[in-house]
């Protein structure tokens, strides 16, 4: 039995229960979520119409780490994932902070998704309190992710198809808008008025691709998933072919609509958290601004019960890779790690927390926290690609599945998200990024290695 192999078996015991049209429709669902809907705003707000430069860059990189994480995942579908990969071609130090800053960072998106689930209740319950959203939800999906994967898998699938329906019905209406009732100097006018297309100039343009990161967050998730997927080889091949398609469509296409028709100050201005929901309202249209209401909190919800879910399985692959308490690594005879999804449940306690602390910036603030396990996450998995590459290459490994233009393409995305992380240091808004990060990095260093010498002795 090889090394990997044995890291694959000791993760043994998770029910292979996801079937193609599931897994299909995960990784369109990890593609829309509130970073689209909701984070779009303060993209706007830095950026402009110019912000469509900016999930153009943002969707380049994310596209290259589907590229890198297909062909890593054909050839060792589990569900450490990119944790695996990283212990095994890097160092087994490389692997535990992987997994653990992920671990933290979904965790704290968790909290993130329902920060935004409680804001968007309050367009029909203004008088009804947060917090009562807020625990009703997360029973209701914390108790979908306890009965077993195949329950997560039938309501991520029915969440992601109501949003695929939604923001393509948005785009139709859209388009029948521009092109039916607004003037071409009325579109030139929101689009190049107020400070031109980037009123912020680069600067705003490369804030937004911070916020656009945070967007695309989730489209790994299929990697994860894999490890519980009947046929994951096919799965990952369909995940990444459409991956282009999607980001094209639900994110580029819509979010050029959305500058076009509405200014972009009028946007961030509006009383709204989405800057969906404020086209909807200039429109007219009856309701339309409450059906799409109701399709964000969906939107928030399926994000919140897939982060729940890989958050689990990434701390069920630390545990038995002992780098957490045994507890954690058990499974329930339903094939689901309980103790593990109760521990990581607990990002909705930070978010109660931040919330009751600044209800007005709590989904920046959590978006700025959770956003150095995601970059350095993603920056080790390019990082990772070039080691897997090296050594498939030594081994004369035929793989099964190919990223074009490497090594170009993963070297771009590494220096694209060190580029990001050290830009978070100098916006106020994302200055918590690595204020929390790097002690929290640290920390996690000392504690494997004084780990390491307690197994030693």
């Amino acid at each position: 039995m090889s090394r990997f192999e044995q890291i694959q078996s000791r993760e043994a015991g998770l029910h292979k229960r996801l079937n193609a049209r599931q897994m299909s429709m995960i990784a369109i669902g990890g593609a829309i979520g509130t970073g689209l809907f909701l984070g779009s705003k303060f993209a706007i707000g830095f950026a402009g119409p110019g912000v469509v430069l900016s999930y153009v860059i943002g969707g380049f990189i994310a596209l290259v780490l589907m590229g890198c994480l297909a062909e890593m995942t054909v050839e060792h579908p589990t569900s450490g994932s990119f944790g695996a990969y990283a212990e095994f071609y890097i160092h087994p130090l490389a692997g535990f902070l992987v997994r653990y800053s992920y671990w933290a960072c979904i965790v704290l998106a968790v909290g993130t998704e329902v920060t935004a689930v409680a804001d968007y209740m309050k367009f029909w319950f203004p008088e009804v309190s947060p917090w009562i959203w807020i625990v009703f939800f997360s029973a209701v999906l914390i108790a979908v992710n306890a009965y077993s994967v195949k329950a997560f898998g039938s309501v991520e699938y029915w969440f992601a198809l109501i949003k695929v329906f939604a923001i393509i019905a948005f785009i139709v209406l859209a388009i029948g808008m521009l092109t039916g009732y607004y003037q071409p100097a009325q579109v030139q006018e929101n689009l190049l008025g107020q400070g031109g297309f980037m009123p912020n100039g680069w600067y705003g343009v490369w804030v937004g691709v911070i916020i656009s990161i945070f967007s695309y967050l989730s489209i790994e998730m299929i990697a994860v998933a894999a490890g519980e997927a009947e046929n994951p080889e096919q799965a990952v091949r369909q995940a990444f072919k459409a991956t282009i398609w999607r980001l094209i469509i639900f994110y580029l296409l819509s979010l050029s609509l959305i500058v076009m028709l509405v200014p972009w100050q009028v946007l961030i201005a509006d009383g709204t958290s989405s800057p969906f929901i404020t086209v909807m309202q200039s429109v007219g249209i009856p309701y339309a601004d409450s059906i799409l209401n109701f399709i964000v909190i969906i939107a928030a919800l399926s994000a919140m019960n897939s982060m729940l879910y890989i958050s689990t399985r990434m701390m069920f692959s630390l545990s038995r890779a002992g780098d957490a308490p045994l507890v954690l690594g058990k499974v329930a005879r339903n094939g689901v790690p309980l103790n593990a999804l109760a521990l990581s449940a607990s990002g909705v306690g930070v978010a109660a927390v931040v919330y009751a602390y600044n209800p007005e910036t709590a989904f920046p603030v959590m978006i700025a926290l959770s956003m150095f396990g995601a970059l350095f996450t993603w920056g080790m998995i390019f990082l990772t690609h070039l080691f897997f590459r090296r050594r498939v290459a030594q081994e004369g490994v035929q793989l099964r599945f190919r990223m074009p233009a490497y090594p170009i393409g993963t070297l771009l995305g590494l220096i694209g998200i060190v580029a990001i992380l050290i830009t978070t240091w100098f916006i106020n808004i994302f200055h918590y990024t690595l204020l929390f990060g790097v002690p929290f990095l640290l920390t996690l260093i000392v504690i494997y290695f004084v780990r390491s010498k307690s197994r030693v002795a």
